[in-house]
């Protein structure tokens, strides 16, 4: 059935939008011509056509119209049941749906807004209330936009605002709060895997010596260049480096064996040595050097961050009380300087 032609008060505030794409689902090709019709005058010129189901869902998901004006009668299946499939086939998003239908009672509405409709039009369409309907759906639809832009702002905004909280600003590395945030995450993780997961707790050999020696300008300088030295070893995506807390530095390298902890621990202790920078007051040389705690495991669900540090940093203390300038792996019972069974046990 053809809808009434269109008059000039049928668009009383202009246009509805250049931009508007509308889809157009109805058998009756004269009553299909007359909607089309009809949008064209109120300036929408991007419409799509389907006259059944399967073209109709084909034209949803190829083109994702701004609405959707949708007819309940249709040969095999009907407009409820393509609404639904519309609303499956956009999880997240939302495109209004308008059902046409000749049947005007209050189950049918009830049944086309179950079905996921938005609105309801009874046909024969009057050229006045379609425009209406655009416009409402136009306005809803642009709403729901800006909120989801919106939504998308405050997004990157928070990520950028936890990436600031996280920072350490002398050194640029992940302070204690992304620590924390990191090593809890990589334990589920590594448990979910089924990998192993290497902590290690570092500490600057006699950094207080060395601020009192050369002034805590001096002091701060060593802290940044540590800070780029791990950045530079930390070469994997998902390795991280942390300001622990003053001159306490930690390594999160997940899927690292205790073999490969030992390695890496070798190459962090040469690295630094090449850098060779100055400390006037060391018992231990000329240079800065490190000592660190190294645990490994393989979590489970009794393993917990606050357990691994104390584990790495007992290891730690064990790297100290042999001389210093290691690092100590009671899981391994060596250290990276005698390379064989060291002599603390657990």
């Amino acid at each position: 059935m053809a809808s009434t032609p269109a008059t000039p008060a049928a668009t009383p505030d202009g246009p509805v939008d250049d931009g508007f794409t509308v889809l157009v689902v109805e058998d009756q090709p004269s009553v299909r011509a007359a909607l089309v019709g009809e949008l064209r005058h109120a300036n929408v010129h991007i419409i799509h056509e389907a006259d059944s189901a399967e073209l109709a869902l084909q034209q949803f998901v190829q083109h994702r119209p701004d609405l959707v004006l949708l007819d309940i009668r249709l040969p095999g299946k009907d407009g409820y049941w393509i609404a639904q499939q519309m609303r499956e086939a956009e999880p997240g998003g939302w495109t209004p749906i308008i059902f046409l239908s000749g049947l005007d009672n209050e189950v049918d509405v009830w049944r086309a807004i179950e079905a996921g409709g938005d609105d309801y039009i009874v046909k024969p369409v009057k050229p006045i209330v379609l425009v209406a309907k655009l416009r409402a759906m136009r306005r809803l639809l642009d709403m729901r936009r800006r909120l989801v832009a919106l939504t998308n702002e405050l997004h990157v905004a928070n990520q950028q605002l936890n990436a600031i909280v996280e920072i350490d600003a002398l050194t640029g590395l992940v302070n204690r709060r992304g620590f924390d945030r990191v090593l809890h995450n990589e334990i589920i993780a590594a448990r979910r895997e089924g990998t192993p997961l290497t902590l290690m707790l570092c500490d600057l050999d006699h950094f207080k010596r060395l601020n009192d020696a050369a002034g805590h300008v001096q002091g701060d300088h060593c802290l940044k260049e540590v800070g780029r030295l791990l950045r530079d070893v930390c070469v994997r995506p998902r390795d991280v480096a942390a300001r622990y807390g003053g001159e306490e530095f930690a390594l999160i390298l997940p899927n690292t064996p205790r073999s490969g902890a030992m390695t890496f621990a070798r190459a962090l202790g040469r690295v630094l040595e090449t850098r060779a920078l100055p400390h006037p007051d060391s018992p231990v040389g000329p240079v800065l050097t490190i000592s660190g705690g190294i645990t490994t495991c393989l979590p489970d669900a009794g393993t917990s961050a606050e357990a691994m540090v104390m584990r790495a940093d007992q290891a730690l203390y064990a790297a100290k009380e042999q001389g210093r300038n290691r690092f100590f792996s009671f899981e391994m019972q060596m250290d990276t300087v005698e390379q064989r069974p060291g002599g603390v046990g657990h």
